[in-house]
């Protein structure tokens, strides 16, 4: 079914009541790791979204927005290794391994243009896959990115260096719980990690400026206003480093919301970030 032309975030959503496709879900291998994706949409479309969750998540997160473009584009939902329904590596991957991954799996599918969408983690992966394979997408559409160190104020670095401090001085002692230590400093996403902790621990800790600045294609970065996870500071400074790179901040939106009640708006801007695209072509 054809929504026809689209040009306001009111008839996305109208678009998306309409166009309600299943997905279908399916499996890769590589070297014995398996990662598992659902479809959406015509395979023969000439236009491919993949669409790349964040920490903690799975292809669900992307659920509503890739139903926008059901009739439009052939939708390809990772979970990426270590969520959803793809195990964990057998290695602790970090950024590159994930890419270089999804690299793998998107040679699978015929060339035609191709966008990745990613939010948080999945813009991580992105950055360093258009970095490392720029050959296999044509751009990046990054919300609410992750990549870069946090800048935090003088009184927030002394904060962040005690807890550091008092934890390491607590974990050097030949006695107490170490386990019960972890539990008590590490963050939200470090308590919830489980087994994914080694992974979690690599990832956080790479600066990718380096691999920002290595990316040819058309990027653009959206932000929520109210974001304190990856603060729109943080894309401002993607921005800058991306030739070529563009920065959108949505006011009144925080990580979550922006793909939840906001995700209107974020799909509007994907539309004009596509219609740009085309434009140049």
């Amino acid at each position: 079914m054809d929504c026809g032309p689209i040009g306001t975030a009111v008839q996305y959503r109208d678009c998306a009541k309409r166009v309600r496709m299943s997905t279908i879900s399916r499996q890769f291998e590589i070297d014995g790791e398996k990662i598992a994706y659902w479809t959406l949409g015509d395979e023969a479309a000439e236009r491919q979204i993949i669409w790349a969750h964040g920490w903690g998540q799975d292809h669900r997160a992307f659920e509503q927005l890739a139903e926008s473009w059901a009739a439009g584009a052939f939708n390809i939902l990772i979970d990426f290794p270590g969520f959803g329904a793809s195990p964990r590596p057998r290695v602790d991957w970090g950024t590159a391994e994930y890419a270089d991954a999804c690299a793998v799996l998107l040679k699978q599918f015929p060339r035609c243009e191709r966008i990745w969408v990613g939010h948080s983690f999945g813009c991580r992966v992105g950055i360093q896959l258009a970095a490392r394979h720029g050959n296999l997408i044509d751009g990046l559409f990054l919300v609410a990115a992750a990549g870069l160190p946090r800048r935090r104020s003088g009184l927030s670095r002394l904060r962040v260096q005690s807890k550091i401090a008092l934890y390491k001085s607590l974990r050097a002692l030949p006695f107490g719980d170490k386990d019960r230590l972890r539990e008590r400093f590490g963050s939200a996403d470090y308590k919830a990690a489980g087994d994914m902790r080694g992974i979690l621990t690599k990832v956080v800790n790479e600066d990718l400026s380096p691999q920002a600045r290595e990316i040819r294609l058309p990027v653009k970065l959206v932000y929520g206003s109210r974001d304190d996870e990856t603060p729109p500071e943080i894309g401002e400074r993607l921005a800058a480093l991306i030739p070529g790179g563009s920065f959108v901040q949505l006011d009144g939106l925080d990580h979550y919301s922006i793909l939840g009640d906001g995700r209107h708006q974020t799909v509007f801007q994907l539309k004009q970030f596509i219609d740009g695209l085309e434009e140049t072509a």
